[in-house]
C-alpha cells in the first residue's frame, strides 16, 4: 500500500514537470509577436512604365504610282478585264530594320481585283522596298473611277497609308466566239465604224474537227491611256480535215483609214487548210490615247494548206508600203507587222530659205489649192495634206 501511493506521486510530479515545460520557451516572451510573425511587404510602384521597343522607333512611308512615264498621257485608264501594274514602295525612317506587313483596303474595288492584299516585307533601316501591285477589274465592272488605300504597320513604327485611283473604260462593242466539236460551221461577222474609221470582215466555214476555234472582238470609239480602239483576237487549237472535202477556209480582212484619222492600214488573210495544229493571232489598233497611231499585227501558225497575208499601209501625201505573202504546204510561221502613222507634215522648202541649200523663188500665185468640199475635221485633215503634197510636187 505504502509503495502504491509512492508511486503515485512520483507519477504527479513528473506531469507537472512536462506540462511546465511546454508552457515555458526559453528565449520567447507572450507580448513579443513581432518575434515570429511579420506582417506582408507593399511593392514599390515606378514612376513610369519602360517602352518595349527600347529607343527603337520611327515612322513609315508609303507610296502608290502606276508604272510607266510620267509624261504619258490618262495611263491611269484601262478597260474592263485587262490588267492595271501598280508600283507599292514603302520605306522605313527607323535606326533598326522593321519586318513591315503591306495590306490592301478595296474601298470602291472588289477584293478579288487584286494580285494581292497582304505582303510582308522586311526593310532595312532607312531603306525602302517596293512590289508590283496588278489591278484587274472583271469584265462585269462598271464604267467610271475607283479607289483603293494601301496600308503598311510595323512594330515600334507609325504606320502610313496611301490612297491611289484608276478609271475604267467600258467597250462600246464586244464580240466572243468559241467553238470545239466536229461537224461543219459557218460565220460572217462585219463591223463598220465610221466614227473611227475602222472596218472588220470575217467569213470563216469548216467542216471537220476541232478542240477549239476562238475569234473574239473588241472596241472602244474614245480609247483613253493604253486601252486600244479595236482588238482582234484568233485562235486555232488542232483543227483536221476527217473526210475528203473537209477544210477550214475563210477570208478575214481589217482596215483602219487615214481619212478617218487612222493608221492607213489594211490586212487581208486567205486560206484553205486541211489541218491546224495551232494559231495564236491578234490585231491591236491605237488611234487616242498613249500609243496612238499604232497598229500591230501578230500571228503565229502551224498548218497544211494554202495562205495568203497581203498588208499595206497608204497615207496620202506622207507613205505607201506593201507586202505580200503566199503559202503552200506545210508551214510554221511566226509574223508581226507594225504600223504607225505619226509623221507630220512639213512644208517644202521655199523662197530659198532651207540651211545651206539655195533653190530658186516659186511663185506660188499660180498653184491653186484645191478647194474644201468638207464638213468634218477629218475630211479638212486630209484635203489639207493633199494641198501640202501638191506644194511639195
Amino acid at each position: 500500500m505504502r509503495i502504491c501511493l509512492i508511486i503515485t506521486i512520483a507519477m504527479l510530479i513528473l506531469t507537472v514537470c512536462q506540462v511546465q515545460a511546454t508552457v515555458e520557451d526559453p528565449g520567447m516572451e507572450l507580448g513579443d509577436v513581432s518575434a515570429t510573425w511579420s506582417g506582408p511587404s507593399t511593392p514599390s510602384i515606378p514612376n513610369y512604365l519602360p517602352s518595349p521597343c527600347s529607343g527603337d522607333s520611327g515612322a513609315l512611308s508609303v507610296d502608290v504610282s502606276l508604272t510607266g512615264p510620267e509624261s504619258e498621257a490618262d495611263k491611269s485608264y484601262t478597260t474592263q478585264g485587262k490588267e492595271l501594274d501598280f508600283v507599292v514602295t514603302v520605306t522605313n525612317e527607323g535606326s533598326t530594320d522593321a519586318d513591315v506587313e503591306v495590306c490592301v483596303k478595296p474601298m470602291d474595288c472588289a477584293l478579288d481585283w487584286f494580285g494581292w492584299t497582304r505582303s510582308p516585307m522586311n526593310i532595312p533601316a532607312g531603306g525602302s522596298r517596293s512590289q508590283t501591285l496588278t489591278v484587274q477589274p472583271d469584265i462585269n465592272a462598271v464604267a467610271g473611277k475607283y479607289r483603293f488605300a494601301v496600308e503598311a504597320s510595323a512594330k515600334c513604327r507609325t504606320s502610313a497609308s496611301r490612297e491611289a485611283t484608276f478609271r475604267v473604260q467600258a467597250y462600246d462593242y464586244a464580240s466572243e466566239t468559241a467553238i470545239s466539236g466536229s461537224g461543219q460551221f459557218l460565220m460572217n461577222k462585219d463591223l463598220r465604224s465610221m466614227e473611227s474609221g475602222i472596218k472588220s470582215n470575217k467569213d470563216v466555214i469548216f467542216s471537220g474537227s476541232v478542240d477549239a476555234l476562238v475569234k473574239n472582238e473588241y472596241m472602244v470609239d474614245d480609247a483613253r491611256g493604253k486601252n486600244a480602239n479595236f482588238v482582234e483576237q484568233d485562235a486555232v487549237d488542232n483543227y483536221n480535215a476527217v473526210a475528203i472535202g473537209d477544210a477550214l477556209v475563210g477570208t478575214e480582212s481589217f482596215k483602219s483609214s487615214a481619212i478617218f484619222g487612222g493608221v492607213g492600214s489594211k490586212i487581208r488573210e486567205t486560206y484553205d487548210l486541211q489541218q491546224m495544229e495551232f494559231k495564236s493571232q491578234d490585231f491591236t489598233l491605237h488611234q487616242t490615247g498613249s500609243l496612238k497611231k499604232t497598229a500591230e499585227f501578230q500571228t503565229a501558225d502551224n498548218f497544211t494548206g494554202y495562205y495568203l497575208l497581203d498588208a499595206k499601209q497608204s497615207i496620202p501625201g506622207q507613205k505607201s508600203l506593201k507586202e505580200i505573202e503566199e503559202y503552200f504546204g506545210s508551214f510554221e510561221i511566226n509574223r508581226r507587222i507594225l504600223f504607225r502613222n505619226n509623221a507630220e507634215s512639213e512644208p517644202a522648202c521655199q523662197n530659198g530659205d532651207c540651211e545651206g541649200i539655195a533653190t530658186p523663188a516659186v511663185d506660188t500665185s499660180k498653184k491653186m489649192p484645191v478647194a474644201s468640199p468638207c464638213t468634218s475635221s477629218s475630211c479638212y485633215n486630209f484635203v489639207n495634206r493633199l494641198n501640202n503634197f501638191g506644194q511639195k510636187a
